[in-house]
């Protein structure tokens, strides 16, 4: 199997075996994060005026709350979010900051952003 691998896979399965449980645990945290920002296939069409807010679920991850916000809000441009969501990230990652506080302050985030666009395209 580790002839299949690239390099870069390689090098990252060396240093994840080099880590400790707990930074292994947020390795995998914090890759999921990057995972769920990357950008789906742009449509045709544009996204629509109104958000669909998809409901929290219980014991939701913060980069699966990442999605569900990017989802609910498609509208908002993801680049202008992703530095503060990534700083949320890294305060939940690196600080131990709980979950539950890094997702109610994204929510927010996304509610004021939606907020500040409506306001841009009155």
């Amino acid at each position: 199997m580790g002839g299949n691998l690239t390099k870069e896979q390689r090098k990252l399965l060396s240093c994840y075996k080099n880590l400790s449980s707990a930074d292994r645990s947020s390795l995998v945290a914090f890759a999921e994060f990057l995972a769920s920002r990357e950008m789906p296939e742009v449509e045709e069409s544009l996204p629509a005026a109104n958000p669909t807010i998809i409901p929290r679920p219980a014991d939701e991850s913060v980069p699966k709350a990442i999605k569900r916000l990017a989802k609910s809000y498609p509208m908002l441009d993801d680049v202008e979010l992703l530095h503060r969501c990534s700083a949320l990230m890294s305060e939940h990652i690196l600080q131990g900051r709980a979950s539950c506080e890094v997702i109610d302050e994204l929510e927010l985030l996304y509610k004021q952003s939606y907020e500040h666009y409506q306001n841009d395209n009155k």
